[in-house]
């Protein structure tokens, strides 16, 4: 689960946006990267009401960055469209939420506990400035 589709979307979007000296529509955005229309203007609105990106409104309206590029974590912009931090098992954050309620009996719990994490604070370093730069 850990990169959906949205989550794709949102980074390809951004990357593009990156790169933009002006606002970018959705129509555009739609057709640089064969994205539905539909579906990418929920992506960025998503963006723009978690203040990653700005919206522009009239006729040279569209999205830009509000941020640098150095300041956009991968762990932000997942979180934001998924509506939930990014998960890599269906496995509850801590032992007491455990869905089966056997979290007590897990012997793989921890395991998956310590990968969220590591993989959580790789996302949280990895910013838009490592993408667009590689």
């Amino acid at each position: 689960m850990l990169i959906t589709r949205a989550s794709e979307y949102a980074i390809l979007s951004l990357i593009l946006l990156s790169s933009a000296s002006d606002p970018m529509d959705t129509d555009t955005l739609s057709r640089e990267l064969s994205i539905s229309k539909s579906f990418l203007a929920k992506i960025l609105q998503s963006l723009a009401k978690s203040g990653i990106l700005k919206s522009y409104k009239g006729a040279k309206g569209g999205f830009a960055l509000a941020k640098t590029p150095h300041d956009i974590s991968m762990l932000e912009v997942m979180s934001c469209v998924e509506g939930k931090a990014p998960a890599v098992f269906e496995c509850a954050p801590s032992e007491k939420h455990c869905p089966s309620q056997q979290a007590d009996i897990c012997s793989i719990w921890p395991f998956l506990h310590k990968l969220q994490g590591k993989i959580d604070s790789f996302l949280e370093e990895l910013t838009l400035a490592d993408i667009v730069e590689e």
